[in-house]
C-alpha cells in the first residue's frame, strides 16, 4: 500500500487502547511511530501469563517501534525531548492533569516544537465535573447514551468488543489528519482533543437527531424494527441476518425466495408499516419458515431474489470467506513472535493495498538503536528493520 504519511513522525506514549490505536491508525497509513513506554512494565496492556506481550497488545501496536524511557528521569528525558524536537505528532491518553507530572504537557512540548500537533485523549475531556473520572470503554459506552441502544433492558449484557475504545482512537487520528492539513497551510502546530464521551455521542449522532427531532428517546427495539432487520435459525441451527430496508423489492424478494405468496397477502404485514409495527409477529413467522432448510439453501434461494443478506459468521468462516480471500483482508505478519497473520487496513490507494503489517514490538525492542542515533546527533532516528 502507499504510505501515504510516509514522512510523518509520530511520538505515542499511549496505553490500553484508546492512544495505542490512534498511533496504529497512523502507522497503518504508513507513519513511522515510535512508542515511548515505561522502562520495565511497559504498556499495561501488555502483561499476558507473566509475559508482556498479549494478544490484545499486538492488536494495537503493530507498524510501530518501542523505546523505554522514564520522563520522570533526567537523562531520560533529555532523549525523549530529542524526539519532540523532529516529531510531527504526540499522542497520550492520561487522565487529565497526568501528563504534566511526567513533564509531557503541551505547553512545555510546544515550546520545544511549535509546529507538534498535541493529541490528548481522556475519558470524559479536560475540563468539568466529569474530568478526573476514570474511564473505560464499558462506562464510556453507557454514559454516552450508545450502550442503551444495544442493550435490552428485560436482560442487560454489556455487549461486543471495546467498541467505545476502538471508535476514540479513530476520532482521534481523524482530527490528526486535519491537524496536520491545517498546519500545511500555517506551518503551526494544533491542540487536538477528544475524550471517550464526545466519541460516543458522535457516534451515535443518527439516534441523537431522531431524539431532538421528535422528542422520544430510541431504545434497541427501534432500529431493527425500522429497517426490518432479522437474525433468524435455520434447520441445521446457523443464523443468518437479512435487512429489508426500505426499498419494497426487497420485501418482495423474501416472499419469492420463501415460496410465501401469502405473506404477501397478509394484512398483518402489508404495506410496510404493518410490517413495522408487527415486528415480533413477523419475526416469528419468519423463523418458522426459515427452520425448515439449512443455511445453504436459503442463502441460494436469497442470492437468486437479491435479498440483502449473510450468514452471521464465526471468525473461523470470515477467514475462510471467498471474498475475503479475494479482497486480501488477512495479511502475514512480518517478524511475528506469535500470531502470524493479521487483519490489513481497510483502506486502498490506487488500487494498492497492505501485503503485511509489523508485528508489534517488545518492549524496548528498538531502544538501543534509537538511543543510538540521539547519541549521534540524528534528528529522527531512522527505521532499521534488521533489529525487529
Amino acid at each position: 500500500m502507499i504510505k501515504v504519511l510516509q514522512n510523518i513522525r509520530v511520538i505515542e506514549q499511549g496505553t490500553f487502547i484508546t492512544g495505542p490505536a490512534t498511533g496504529m491508525l497512523l502507522g497503518d497509513l504508513g507513519a513511522d511511530v515510535i512508542k515511548v513506554e515505561q522502562p520495565g512494565t511497559g504498556d499495561p496492556f501488555r502483561a499476558f501469563r507473566g509475559g508482556l506481550y498479549s494478544p490484545h497488545f499486538q492488536t494495537y501496536n503493530r507498524n510501530k517501534r518501542s523505546v523505554t524511557l522514564n520522563t520522570k528521569d533526567a537523562g531520560d528525558l533529555a532523549a525523549f525531548d530529542e524526539l519532540i524536537r523532529t516529531a510531527d505528532v504526540y499522542i497520550q491518553n492520561f487522565r487529565p492533569g497526568a501528563a504534566a507530572r511526567l513533564n509531557v504537557d503541551e505547553a512545555r512540548l510546544r515550546a520545544i516544537n511549535p509546529r507538534l500537533i498535541y493529541c490528548s485523549i481522556s475519558g470524559f475531556g479536560q475540563s468539568g465535573p466529569s474530568m478526573g473520572r476514570p474511564a473505560y470503554d464499558t462506562v464510556a459506552q453507557a454514559a454516552s447514551g450508545f450502550l442503551g441502544l444495544l442493550v435490552n433492558p428485560e436482560n442487560p449484557r454489556v455487549v461486543g468488543p471495546a467498541i467505545a475504545d476502538s471508535i476514540t482512537g479513530f476520532y482521534a487520528a481523524y482530527g490528526i489528519l486535519g491537524a496536520l492539513q491545517e498546519r500545511a497551510r500555517t506551518g503551526t502546530g494544533l491542540s487536538v482533543e477528544v475524550s471517550m464521551l464526545e466519541a460516543m455521542t458522535h457516534f451515535a449522532v443518527e439516534p441523537f437527531a431522531a431524539y431532538f427531532a421528535l422528542g422520544q428517546t430510541p431504545t434497541s427495539a427501534d432500529r431493527p424494527k425500522l429497517a426490518q432487520a432479522y437474525i433468524l435459525r435455520t434447520a441445521d441451527e446457523r443464523l443468518l441476518a437479512i435487512h429489508l430496508s426500505s426499498l419494497e423489492k426487497f420485501w418482495e424478494g423474501l416472499v419469492a425466495a420463501l415460496e410465501a405468496p401469502e405473506l404477501a397477502t397478509d394484512p398483518r404485514f402489508n404495506p410496510r408499516e404493518r410490517r413495522i409495527a408487527e415486528y415480533e409477529t413477523l419475526r416469528v413467522e419468519l423463523n418458522k419458515r426459515f427452520s425448515r432448510k439449512p443455511l445453504a439453501h436459503w442463502m441460494q434461494r436469497l442470492q437468486a431474489e437479491d435479498v440483502p443478506h449473510a450468514p452471521v459468521n464465526r471468525l473461523e468462516d470470515v477467514v475462510s470467506d471467498p471474498q475475503v480471500a479475494h479482497l486480501g483482508i488477512v495479511v502475514p505478519v512480518d517478524s511475528a513472535q506469535t500470531a502470524t497473520r493479521a487483519v490489513r487496513p481497510p483502506v486502498q490507494f490506487d488500487r494498492e493495498r497492505a501485503q503485511s503489517v509489523e508485528a508489534a514490538p517488545l518492549l524496548d525492542q528498538h531502544g538501543a538503536t534509537i538511543r543510538a542515533a540521539l547519541g549521534r546527533g540524528e534528528v529522527w532516528p531512522m527505521v532499521v528493520h534488521k533489529d525487529r
